[in-house]
C-alpha cells in the first residue's frame, strides 16, 4: 500500500506530505527541514559527534527520506562516517519524492536524494562517507542485533494514529538494540510515550523543542 499524501508548504519554505487516511503530516507544519535539524540532527548525531569516526543509525519511519538526506549532508560536513538503516512499511512514489524541495533547498542533487530511497539488500555507498539501506517491511517483520546502533532516529506517525508502535515493547527491543551510551530522539512527549521508554530501561532527558513545540525527548542506554 503505498499512502495517498498531498504536499503541503511549511513555514520555513520547506516542504511536508500529509497523510490523507491518517489525518497527518509526516512533518511539522511550522517547518519541515528546521524540525528535523532540531530533533533528529542536533539532538542525536551531534550528541554522539565526538564518540567515535562512524555512527551506525536507525531511523524508524523513513518517510520522505529527509532525516536521511540530512544526516547524508551532515556527514559531508563533519568528516564522519554514518551506516545509515531506514525502515518503512509504506513506501513513497518516485512521482511524489520528485515534487519535493528538499534537495533545492539544502543545494543537492535530487537524483542523490532519490537514490536514498530505493530498496537495497545491501547498504549503498552514497558518498564517500554515507552509506545507507533502506528496508521495506514493518518493524515486527525484522530483527534487531543487540547493541548495534549509536543512534536511533524514531520518527513514526504519532500514538494517535499508531499506538502500536509506541508501546513498551516495541521501545523494549529498540533499547536492546542502542549500544551502551546511544541515544533516541523522537518528537513526542506525551505521558504514555515516556512510560512506555521509562519501562524498556531508557534515561529521558526533555529538550526545548523547534518551533511550534515546547518540547521533545531523547533517551539514552
Amino acid at each position: 500500500m503505498n499512502p495517498q499524501s498531498s504536499i503541503r508548504t511549511t513555514q520555513d519554505g520547506s516542504h511536508t506530505l500529509k497523510h490523507e487516511s491518517l489525518g497527518e503530516t509526516y512533518h511539522s507544519t511550522f517547518g519541515a527541514i528546521q524540525e528535523s535539524r532540531h530533533i533528529f540532527i542536533d539532538a542525536c548525531l551531534e550528541h554522539k559527534r565526538l564518540s567515535g569516526p562512524k555512527l551506525e543509525v536507525f531511523e524508524m519511519g523513513f518517510g520522505t527520506g529527509l532525516n536521511a538526506l540530512l544526516s547524508l549532508l551532515w556527514t559531508e560536513e563533519h568528516h564522519i562516517h554514518i551506516n545509515y538503516i531506514g525502515l518503512e512499511a509504506y513506501p513513497l512514489d518516485t512521482e511524489v519524492l520528485l515534487q519535493l524541495n528538499y534537495p533545492l533547498l539544502l543545494n543537492t542533487d535530487k537524483k542523490q536524494f532519490l537514490e536514498l530511497h530505493k530498496k537495497r539488500s545491501t547498504p549503498q555507498q552514497h558518498t564517500r562517507y554515507f552509506q545507507s539501506k533502506l528496508v521495506i517491511a514493518q518493524l515486527e517483520q525484522i530483527s534487531l542485533a543487540d547493541d548495534s546502533y549509536d543512534v536511533i532516529l524514531f520518527d513514526a506517525f504519532s500514538p494517535e494514529v499508531q499506538p502500536e508502535l509506541w508501546t513498551a515493547d516495541v521501545f523494549a527491543r529498540l533499547y536492546s538494540s542502542l549500544k551502551p551510551g546511544g541515544c533516541l530522539s523522537t518528537y513526542s512527549c506525551k505521558g504514555q510515550v515516556k512510560r512506555a521508554m521509562k519501562s524498556a530501561g531508557f534515561q529521558l532527558e526533555k529538550l526545548p523543542g523547534p518551533p511550534g513545540k515546547r518540547e521533545f525527548l531523547r533517551a539514552s542506554k
